[in-house]
């Protein structure tokens, strides 16, 4: 099922299991080939320490920004299968634990979706350096489409920006997160 008018969407990805550089590309790839995707921007690659238990290697992340006439469950179907296109696990793995690969939809135009599969926006934007730092460069990307305001900042939720999430962060997660050098 599809909307007739493209929606502005925005994705957060992650991974730390098997070849990481791989799986980030391979998904960044499999979401611009979509045909019901438009491509805009990816941020730079970000290292970032595991958020949940600390016994697993570090998180390669990054966000996407694209448009797309897909409903949004639809939207999430089309994540889920890049996810298992990428060898992830679901079934018994801990919280937070390591994976493969990672799709979370943070964004879905302005709509606020809260269902049993979906919450949108993503609830814990704004405790993430690793959501946040990809989203700012996003941002610092002007298109054609883009208002002043949007270019300025993104409203997280009713209360919080993109800017002052960043700024409440602490000092130990903006330690936690660096860009990413390829090693490939």
């Amino acid at each position: 099922m599809t909307n007739t008018e493209p929606v502005l969407c925005y994705v957060a990805l992650g991974s730390n299991l098997g070849d990481s550089d791989k799986h980030i590309m391979d998904g960044l790839q499999a979401l611009a080939n979509h045909s019901d995707i438009d491509f805009i921007n990816t941020s730079l690659l970000y290292q970032s320490k595991p958020h949940g238990p600390q016994d697993q290697p570090d998180y390669i992340n990054a966000a996407v920004e694209f448009k797309t006439t897909l409903t949004p469950e639809n939207l999430l179907d089309e994540l889920q299968k890049i996810e298992n296109k990428n060898g992830r696990v679901r079934e018994g793995v801990e919280r937070w634990g390591a994976r493969t690969l990672d799709l979370d939809l943070l964004f879905y135009g302005d709509e606020t979706i809260n269902t049993k599969r979906l919450i949108v926006p993503h609830p814990r934007i704004c405790e993430r350096a690793f959501v946040l730092y990809p989203l700012r460069d996003l941002l610092s990307v002007t298109t054609a489409e883009q208002t002043k305001e949007d270019q300025e900042d993104l409203k997280i939720n009713d209360k919080s920006t993109l800017s002052n999430c960043i700024a409440k962060l602490s000092e130990k997660d903006k330690s936690e997160i660096k860009e990413y050098s390829h090693h490939g």
